[in-house]
């Protein structure tokens, strides 16, 4: 005779992996459009145009001519308009459609915010998260909460009338931390997802092939944000050759430190040319997948980073092209999220 099987925990009916991890890809694709936006805010030159932080009545744009014009005034005070805008002789039709990008970024944050913070709290009410996973959840809120904070200290790093634009420092700290969070959601997607198929399956460990990858990863992610930073995509227009050599002289005459971060041109081409050691570091990981039995992971991986390459190339060729350079931005993302992916899939099978 078969004999019954155990009983169940009390709370095991509650329990929603599957549901937890549908949730967290959702919001994941919602980082991805905010990446996109962000993208376009940078390549406009519109992060600097709302010159305050108001958490909640800043999710209204200015809704008079009034309002517009006092908006416009207090822009006018800072050195982007003063030095570039300002004798280019902006008005105020041309202002508004700076404004709306960096309100669009913004009120995308907000939505984002409230996309992570509500379910999150009707999960937790439901006791519908499974043991373990609420240190997670709530530091993958506080990163969301870190994010935002970064945004401003970038965009304050930019309001002054000595300068012209945002501190690429903090341009690549606000990117990279959302790229961080996408991360930190597919990985924990994944893990709740396993968890689903299998109530007794451990979460996935981060191998050494998958830290090596990452950490090379965001090395060329780091240079990207400075060269987006600094607008380095414009210091050249050819490839694979810059001023027609395949490696260029730099001056080194303001000291190493100084013009290994701020150099346009060294940071362009060492952007360039890290992307190969990228590709080196992703088609060994492929490899890996597939010797573990993930051929599908192993073929995302290697279409996603070759798209990257091709919109790179097509980026500089085209002397930076808006849609280009925001298609660019995406599919790092995307290759970001395929990355985790992939680690995740090499670290389930050491668990």
């Amino acid at each position: 005779m078969t004999q019954p099987a155990d009983p169940a925990p009390d709370n095991a009916p509650s329990l929603r992996p599957r549901a937890l991890a549908l949730w967290l890809l959702l919001v994941a694709a919602l980082v991805v459009i905010m990446v996109a936006v962000g993208g376009i805010t940078r390549l406009t030159e519109s992060g600097l145009s709302i010159t305050q932080w108001k958490p909640v009545t800043g999710a209204l744009p200015p809704l008079g001519e009034a309002q517009w014009r006092a908006e416009f005034a207090a822009y006018q005070q800072i050195g982007e308009y003063r030095q570039i805008n300002g004798p280019a002789g902006m008005t105020l039709a041309d202002y508004k459609f700076i404004y709306f990008w960096e309100w669009s970024h913004r009120l995308l944050g907000r939505l984002l915010g409230l996309a992570f913070a509500l379910p999150l709290a009707w999960f937790w009410l439901r006791r519908a998260i499974p043991s373990g996973y609420k240190p997670r959840l709530l530091a993958l809120l506080a990163l969301g909460g870190l994010q935002g904070a970064f945004g401003w200290f970038m965009v304050r790093s930019g309001l002054s009338a000595q300068v012209t634009d945002v501190s690429h420092f903090w341009l690549s700290i606000h990117l990279l931390t959302a790229l961080f969070t996408l991360g930190g959601l597919v990985w924990t997607a994944r893990d709740l997802l396993t968890l689903a198929g299998n109530s007794h399956a451990s979460p996935a460990r981060l191998t050494r092939l998958a830290i090596v990858s990452l950490l090379i990863l965001t090395l060329q992610l780091l240079l990207g944000a400075w060269v987006a930073g600094l607008n380095a995509g414009l210091a050249s227009d050819s490839w694979p050759l810059m001023s027609g050599r395949l490696l260029p002289q730099f001056s080194w005459d303001q000291g190493f430190f100084t013009t290994l971060t701020h150099d346009p041109f060294l940071l362009h081409w060492l952007h360039r040319w890290w992307a190969w050691v990228v590709v080196a570091a992703l088609v060994v990981m492929a490899r890996a997948l597939r010797r573990a039995g993930d051929r599908r992971g192993s073929i995302v991986i290697h279409s996603v980073f070759g798209v990257q390459i091709l919109l790179g190339i097509a980026t500089v060729m085209s002397g930076v092209s808006l849609w280009l350079a925001v298609l660019h931005q995406i599919v790092g993302a995307l290759l970001v999220a395929a990355t985790v992916w992939g680690a995740h899939s090499l670290g389930r099978r050491s668990a």
